[in-house]
């Protein structure tokens, strides 16, 4: 309706033009998680190059990150973003929806993983966080920050663009270590 009132008085409609997009290109490495020695030997660099929105969620990046390393059964999950390292318990704690109001959590998580996007964590390039999966094998990765361009391609997001090594098996065949396999 508005817009044939502003035709005919010949005065065009102001519409907000689209925020600009910054695009974040992440190097995901495995630092840690049961891995076999055979493996390791094999893959001495195990690491996923990611390129995310900075309006997608920690959430997305999650999601990313399971199937650039072929995982299969999902778990618990957490960012540790603004530490010196990953671990670091001095860092800013992202987490699932459940587990915001943990009664046994050392401190309050920063923020819920499925609202907390890309752009809101104050990156910078060369900036590195953490990222924990499985709770219980504890597969440790850390995040670097590539680079940040100011424009975004069109296509699909987030996309893996680059891996080095083998993705290993979520599950480890200890028996196989040992020779028995």
């Amino acid at each position: 309706m508005k817009q044939k009132a502003a035709e005919k008085t010949g005065r065009t409609t102001w519409k907000p033009a689209p925020k600009d997009r910054r695009l974040f290109i992440l190097e995901v490495c495995i630092i840690s998680g049961p891995m076999t020695e055979k493996f390791i030997k094999r893959n001495k660099v195990v690491s996923r190059s990611i390129q995310i929105r900075d309006d997608q969620t920690l959430e997305d990046l999650h999601h990313a990150i399971f199937d650039a390393f072929d995982r299969e059964e999902e778990h618990m999950y957490e960012f540790q973003v603004g530490g010196k390292r990953p671990m670091d318990p001095k860092a800013r704690r992202y987490v699932l929806p459940m587990a915001l109001d943990d009664p046994f959590a050392d401190k309050t998580p920063a923020g819920d993983v499925t609202r907390t996007t890309i752009g809101s964590l104050g990156l910078k390039k060369s900036d590195a966080f953490g990222y924990w999966f499985d709770f219980g094998d504890d597969w440790w990765h850390q995040i670097n920050v590539a680079g940040i361009e100011d424009k975004v391609p069109p296509g699909k997001y987030p996309k893996v663009t680059k891996r080095v090594g083998e993705s290993p098996p979520q599950y480890v065949d200890w028996e196989e270590e040992d020779g028995a396999g």
